[in-house]
């Protein structure tokens, strides 16, 4: 398991993570506080506070062209 932090600062942002993650077989988790969302889902990515960091968990060891991917959002 990887865990990074993320910046999604637009829909457009919102938008591209979305179609990045929904690539892959495994499982990422977003979560902003007490909340925990499926990162594959927009609806859930929106019920988050974007204004603030958002914690990455993906569950799988094999995740380094994931990463390489989502590495424009990470802060």
């Amino acid at each position: 398991m990887k865990v990074f932090d993320i910046m999604l600062k637009s829909i457009n942002d919102v938008k591209d993570f979305v179609n990045i993650v929904n690539k892959y077989d495994f499982d990422v988790d977003l979560s902003s506080g007490r909340y925990v969302v499926d990162a594959k889902s927009i609806m859930g990515i929106f019920s988050l506070d974007l204004s603030k960091p958002i914690k990455v968990e993906i569950h799988t060891p094999d995740c380094e062209n994931f990463y390489e991917e989502v590495k424009p959002f990470i802060v």
